[in-house]
């Protein structure tokens, strides 16, 4: 099927050896995540003579890559994390896949990788979706966690772009982030790494920005800290985002801010929606330059008091305290704020079914 194609089908091969219904329940009972991987994976290949073809979904199982293949060499690779939600009355939901589908371009693009066009990839996520509905958890904050990616498979070592392409769709069930309650996080400011530049792959999303965060979250962990805080690499001044999410700030007027895209942030899509959920509830929203010594000042002035991260994962995040090599800054009183959880819970029930959807982000699948 060419890319010119407007109807994307994804013909199923069911797996022959498929997990026991026994089994699968105990591993929903309690999934962790990215711990197990549902029975099937969408699959699709692009060839510069071809364009896409071969779409299907196939048993999950391993890849056969050449030793050379270009991805392994030159990291030419992108991904997306999105999440299928089970509502109340049994059906399944996926949140804003368009924006999915959209940015997968976008890191596509910056990584001279072929686009896949939305109509192929929304089809991709419910074929797979439909196939494994079982295997989409009820209850809590649990869901089925999906990784759309694609790879550069292209046998050969030269440093040009691929002429051979796979993109893949793999499904996890996810248990709750946070099971014994919401619990404010700490973050370790890194001053020494920076997560990406201006010019570079930090607006795309893409292993390699990853791979580059690891160092600075060991030196994290090491200060008991569960995630890193990277600042701009030309002046080590602007707050940029975490490892994996982006960072608000509630002032105590009511008002909430979080660092504009400059280039070198990922657009999260949770981020995009916080954004339009705050300004529901009331909140007046900004997106601007935030520097590491307003964080500082504002929350020791009582300016700033709350702090909190946002990713798919985990939705949102309180974080309770800020600490670096100069010292510790405690947000308030350490404790997840009211405007954090407000925030949390209007998203979730968005997600999860529970409020109107007025901004018309759900797709029911099954």
């Amino acid at each position: 099927m060419s890319a010119t194609t407007t109807a994307f089908e994804f013909p199923l091969t069911r797996s022959a050896s498929p997990v026991a219904a026994a089994r699968r329940a105990e591993i929903l009972a309690d999934p962790g995540f990215g711990n197990h991987f549902t029975d099937h994976m969408s699959t699709a290949t692009w060839t510069r003579d071809g364009g896409w073809h071969d779409l299907a979904v196939v048993p999950y199982g391993p890849l056969s890559l050449d030793p050379s293949a270009a991805v392994l060499h030159y990291a030419q690779e992108v991904f997306e994390g999105m999440k299928a939600y089970r509502w109340a009355d049994g059906s399944v939901h996926l949140f804003r896949p368009e924006a999915n589908a959209e940015r997968l371009a976008r890191s596509a693009r910056r990584l001279a990788l072929p686009e896949l066009p939305e109509a192929a990839f929304l089809e991709s996520i419910a074929a797979l979706v439909r196939t494994d509905a079982e295997w989409v958890p009820t209850g809590g904050e649990s869901s089925l966690y999906l990784r759309p990616f694609m790879i550069a498979t292209e046998a050969f070592l030269g440093v040009r772009s691929a002429h051979e392409v796979r993109y893949l769709v793999i499904a996890s069930p996810a248990g709750s982030y946070f099971p014994g309650g919401v619990k404010p996080v700490s973050i370790w400011l890194s001053q020494d790494y920076t997560r990406a530049a201006m010019g570079g792959t930090g607006s795309a999303k893409c292993g390699g920005n990853y791979a580059a965060s690891l160092v600075a979250q060991q030196e994290a962990a090491a200060h008991g800290c569960a995630q890193v805080c990277f600042l701009d690499a030309g002046e080590r001044r602007w707050v940029e985002e975490l490892g994996g999410m982006n960072l608000f700030f509630v002032h105590d007027d009511g008002s909430i801010v979080t660092p504009e895209l400059s280039g070198s942030i990922l657009e999260g899509i949770t981020r995009s929606s916080i954004l339009s959920l705050a300004e529901d509830l009331g909140h007046a929203v900004s997106e601007r330059r935030v520097s590491v010594d307003e964080w500082r000042e504002g929350v020791a002035s009582g300016r700033i008091t709350e702090v909190f991260a946002c990713g798919t994962a985990a939705a949102v995040t309180p974080v309770g305290r800020l600490v670096s090599r100069d010292g510790e800054l405690v947000h308030g009183t350490g404790e997840a704020g009211p405007v954090t959880l407000a925030v949390r819970e209007a998203l979730l029930d968005v997600q999860y079914g529970r409020a109107e959807d007025r901004h018309g982000w759900t797709t029911r699948i099954v």
